[in-house]
C-alpha cells in the first residue's frame, strides 16, 4: 500500500494537534504513513510549546506527504480564521474543521489517500457554521452521497460493539428503535467483518434492550416485538446470529469468546463495556461507507489540551486499523 492516510485536524482547541504530533514521533514503532489536514502554523506553535521535535512540511497533496513522512510530517494546509486558544473552542474556526473532513473524504474517494482518520470534533462549536449532524458518522453518510447507511463500530483488543441507535437521548433511542434498524446493522456488520477483518463467517450476538432481555415480556416487550424478528430475519439470510442476550452477562471474558461482534441497542450499552475493557486503545470505525474511516474513541479533551499529558494510543490504534483495512481491501481487489 503506497497511499498515506489522511488525518483531519479535529477541534483545534483540543488535544488533536498534540496527539497528531506524538503519533508521527512513533513512526519508528510502525505507525503507518499519514499526513495532517491542518494549519501548519498552529501545529508548529504547538510543537514548540510542548517541546516536540517534529519537523513539519507543507505539502500540495498526499503523494508529496508520503515521500516526506520518514523525515517530516506532511501538512496539507487548511488555514484557521483565528489563532487557537487551547481549551477554548472558537466558532470562527469551525469552517476549517469541517473543510478538513470534506477534503479527507475527497482524497480517499479519488484514491489519493488510502483511508481517513478523524481527530475528535466539538460539535456544538460547529453548529454555528451550519453543521447539522449529531456527529461524524451522520456527516460522513451524507458526504458518501446518501446512498450508504453508515453504522458505527467500536473496537478494542478483545471486543467489537455496534450501537444500533447512536447519538440520541435514551428515551428517544428506545422510541425510535426498529426491527429494520437492527437488520441493517447486522447485515452491514457481518459484511464488514468479512471484508475488512478477514472473518469468513462472522458470529453476531444481539443484546436485549431491557433487564434480563425482557424476561419473557415481564420487563418489556421490545425483545419479543422488535429484536427477535430481526434475529430471525438475519438468520434466515444465512448470518450466524443469536440472542437477544441479557446485556449484563454479555461482556465478561468467557462470553466474548463466543462471538465476533455484539449488536447493542443504544449508545452506552456498547461504549461502557468497551471503554471499561480498554479505555486508551478504543477505535471508532464507520462501516457501510464506500471509503475507510476510523477515529480515536475519545473526545476533544479540551481540559487537558496543551498540557503534554494526552495519550496518543487511541489515535495510533486508529491509524493502524485504517491501514490494515485498506491493505486488506487492496489485496481483495488485486485477487479479483
Amino acid at each position: 500500500m503506497t497511499s498515506p492516510i489522511a488525518l483531519t485536524m479535529g477541534e483545534p482547541a483540543g488535544i488533536g494537534g498534540e496527539i497528531t504530533l506524538t503519533a508521527w514521533m512513533r513512526r519508528a514503532d510502525g505507525v503507518p504513513p499519514f499526513f495532517a489536514i491542518d494549519d501548519p502554523e498552529r501545529l508548529q506553535r504547538l510543537a514548540t510549546m510542548l517541546g516536540l521535535d517534529v519537523p513539519l512540511q507543507a505539502v500540495a497533496g498526499p503523494e508529496e506527504a508520503a515521500q516526506c513522512f520518514p523525515d517530516a510530517l506532511g501538512v496539507l494546509p487548511r488555514r484557521l480564521a483565528h489563532p487557537v486558544l487551547l481549551g477554548r473552542p472558537d466558532p470562527a474556526n469551525a469552517r476549517a474543521v469541517i473543510g478538513a473532513i470534506v477534503t479527507a473524504v475527497e482524497l480517499v474517494r479519488n484514491g489519493r489517500a488510502a483511508a481517513m482518520v478523524t481527530n475528535p470534533i466539538q460539535k456544538e462549536t460547529l453548529y454555528t457554521a451550519g453543521f447539522r449532524h449529531p456527529g461524524h458518522t451522520e456527516f460522513l453518510e451524507e458526504l458518501a452521497g446518501g446512498d450508504s447507511r453508515a453504522v458505527m463500530m467500536l473496537v478494542c483488543p478483545g471486543l467489537r460493539v455496534v450501537p444500533v441507535t447512536v447519538h440520541l437521548a435514551l428515551k428517544e433511542a428506545i422510541a425510535t428503535l426498529t426491527t429494520g434498524d437492527i437488520i441493517v446493522a447486522g447485515r452491514t456488520t457481518a459484511r464488514a467483518l468479512n471484508s475488512d477483518f478477514g472473518i469468513p463467517r462472522p458470529r453476531l450476538a444481539v443484546a436485549g434492550l431491557n433487564p434480563h432481555a425482557g424476561e419473557g415480556g415481564t420487563m418489556g416487550r421490545e425483545e419479543i416485538e422488535l429484536i427477535e424478528p430481526a434475529i430471525k430475519r438475519l438468520a434466515g439470510e444465512g448470518y450466524a446470529v443469536d440472542g437477544p442476550h441479557p446485556a449484563d452477562t454479555l461482556f465478561h471474558p468467557a462470553a466474548r469468546r463466543r462471538y465476533d461482534a455484539v449488536l447493542c441497542m443504544y449508545h452506552d450499552q456498547a461504549l461502557i463495556p468497551l471503554k471499561t475493557i480498554d479505555f486508551d486503545r478504543g477505535v471508532n470505525i464507520t462501516l457501510g461507507l464506500p471509503f475507510i474511516r476510523t477515529s480515536p474513541d475519545h473526545g476533544t479533551a479540551c481540559d487537558i489540551a496543551g498540557k503534554g499529558i494526552a495519550s496518543a494510543e487511541s489515535l495510533i490504534a486508529a491509524l493502524h486499523m485504517a491501514h490494515d483495512m485498506a491493505a486488506r481491501r487492496q489485496t481483495q481487489r488485486s485477487v479479483a
